[in-house]
């Protein structure tokens, strides 16, 4: 069995065990519930009049903050706790498969989340004529944020046994990628930093990125920041883990 298979393995074992849990729809219907109070209730979806999905997408990253860590804080720690991370790595797996199709696992599940939202795309069509391509835009970059989101919240994961420290520290560590991009963060930077140093910090902005794929422009440096991400986080997450499989 090549490396791939055994990746998709992995991936459809972890997929399954999401839904043999009431975590698959305990996190599903809170992710579909809160969509709708911010859409409607706090978004003003039907006040504002105009036939597109902005509020919507303008929660999705505060969403993301709570909600992602919470998928991702068992990935790693869960097999620590009990003792089985030495037994997966006593597998014929190579470390990357496991790496990489607990990753995905998790990112299908949250892609399968944020693809029951369709009633609202409907909705939207429903009632006027919304520009698709930047909805499905906007949807693409949904989608990479959370997977930047998990590929920090696997590498928290790894590095502990403990769910609630892994939680707090994905949240705290995203909560930053969220915030390097406002403006108070950057003056407050720009007042003894280099601009070389405040305009790095700028380009870690989730909310900057995905701000401008949600508006339909979807750049090659933001799609390129997202996966670099995503495979820095794993790759950071081999190495973790590989450093702790026996601790």
């Amino acid at each position: 069995m090549s490396g791939l298979s055994r990746t998709v393995a992995i991936l459809r074992r972890e997929l399954g065990g999401y839904f043999l849990t009431p975590v698959a729809s305990v996190f599903i219907v809170f992710f579909l519930l809160l969509m709708g109070v911010f859409t409607f209730n706090i978004g003003g979806f039907f006040e504002r009049g105009q036939a597109d999905l902005r509020p919507f997408f303008e929660f999705h990253p505060w969403l993301y903050l709570f909600l992602i860590p919470a998928i991702s804080m068992r990935l790693w720690a869960e097999e620590r706790r009990q003792g089985t991370l030495e037994l997966l790595m006593t597998l014929p797996v190579p470390l990357w498969s496991a790496v990489v199709g607990k990753f995905l696992a998790a990112w299908v599940f949250a892609g399968i989340a944020l693809a029951l939202t369709f009633p609202v795309w409907i909705s939207v069509n429903y009632l006027g004529d919304p520009d698709n391509g930047t909805i499905a835009a906007a949807y693409l970059g949904s989608l990479l944020m959370a997977g930047g989101f998990l590929s920090v919240g696997s590498c928290v994961s790894a590095a502990t046994r403990n769910q609630v420290i892994a939680f707090v520290v994905s949240l705290v560590l995203c909560l930053v990628l969220l915030l390097a991009g406002f403006n108070p963060v950057l003056d407050y930077i720009s007042g003894w930093a280099p601009q070389a140093v405040v305009d790095a910090v700028a380009s870690f902005s989730f909310l900057t990125r995905f701000e401008s794929i949600s508006k339909g422009v979807i750049d090659v440096r933001d799609l390129v920041f997202f996966i670099s991400l995503i495979a820095a986080g794993l790759l950071a997450t081999m190495l973790v883990v590989d450093a702790r499989k026996s601790a």
